[in-house]
């Protein structure tokens, strides 16, 4: 099952051993800086396509993890870079941290897991607004039902402080707002994915509370009290890496672009499952594997410890040493330190 907590992230990075350390910076520079091919893109019927193939049926948790309650999950960032983690196949869960990890990997396929089939309605309207924004201010007002900037072009150079602040002090735009959810609903039945109406209501619900909360917005658990800990939506966006450095997925143009990129080629590929179950994240890996690819990146928060407490890490471990990869890394971030383990055995990987 998926979930946050507020004190740690787990991320599991398949690299190979002798990744070449004396580059990891240049893995991480501007996309503009690299010379990156562009990944083929796949059709609206390839992609709905392959969201039925690798999915399952949905599952319950009882939180709606719209947004992350990680104010910890940029601290493994400095580690990945060491170890010149980047492109391949990324594998991840929840929402919104997966586009930060992402930015920074620039995987040529991404798969974002969850067994509540809300949060692949939550990545499609995602992707329709990644898709509609011209740049990270005009996605952040879309996504808030906030007033884009008459100068958009402009906002471009500047820093996702000032992106916050514009977005802070702006008054909620209730008729952009409806412009914006009439405009989500033509993309989204356009992707090809079957979406109900009632599921369609979903992201319209799920749109609402962005709009409701604006950057104040907290992950929300059902029948557990909220902890004071969890960080808002602006913590998020303006939370650093160990170094200093804000290194969220709207700090950087060339990072939104690249997302946008992805999303708009059908790339960001959304998958109701269990990590423990027996389609989805076996047939990710085969649909890995038929592309000649390797996973780069398994980021799966703290839904391990959910699966030792229910029996079933074992089964997650044996679908995980199926899939594709160089050699396997356990790298687990807490709000103090990041910290790499190697090992050649998913079962006895540990944060």
């Amino acid at each position: 099952m998926v979930t946050k907590t507020a004190v740690s992230a787990f991320l599991l990075a398949l690299v190979p051993l002798a990744a070449p350390r004396e580059h990891a910076r240049d893995v991480f520079a501007p996309l503009a800086a690299q010379s990156v091919a562009q990944p083929a893109s796949l059709s609206d019927s390839a992609f709905a396509a392959l969201v039925a193939r690798v999915s399952e049926p949905g599952g319950y948790f009882d939180s709606d993890n719209l947004i992350s309650n990680e104010s910890s999950y940029l601290h493994v960032l400095g580690t990945m870079r060491r170890l010149g983690v980047a492109g391949g196949t990324y594998v991840g869960v929840g929402p919104d941290p997966n586009f930060s990890y992402i930015a920074q990997i620039r995987p040529k396929i991404a798969f974002i897991i969850d067994i509540r089939r809300d949060n692949l309605l939550q990545h499609l309207l995602f992707k329709a607004l990644f898709e509609m924004a011209r740049n990270r201010a005009e996605y952040l007002a879309l996504l808030t039902g906030r007033a884009v900037p008459n100068d958009i072009a402009k906002w471009n150079r500047r820093s996702i402080a000032d992106v916050v602040e514009f977005v802070e002090k702006s008054s909620p735009d209730p008729d952009q707002f409806e412009t914006t959810r009439a405009m989500v609903r033509a993309k989204v039945k356009k992707y090809g994915v079957p979406v109900t109406p009632a599921e369609m209501e979903t992201i319209g619900r799920i749109h609402q509370a962005f709009f409701d909360s604006g950057l104040e917005l907290r992950f929300t658990s059902l029948g557990r009290a909220p902890r004071p800990y969890y960080p808002t939506l602006k913590t998020l966006l303006l939370e650093k890496d160990l170094s200093g450095k804000q290194q969220t997925y709207l700090a950087s143009e060339d990072d939104f672009q690249f997302l946008k990129m992805l999303e708009s080629r059908n790339l960001v590929i959304p998958v109701v499952g269990n990590l423990a179950g027996n389609h989805a994240l076996r047939e990710i890996g085969k649909v890995t594997a038929e592309r000649g690819d390797k996973v780069s990146a398994l980021y799966v928060s703290n839904v391990e410890f959910y699966l030792m407490r229910e029996g079933t890490f074992d089964a997650f471990a044996a679908t995980m040493a199926e899939t594709p990869a160089a050699s396997l890394r356990g790298l687990s971030s807490t709000r103090s330190a990041a910290t790499i383990g190697a090992s050649s055995d998913w079962s006895s990987v540990r944060s």
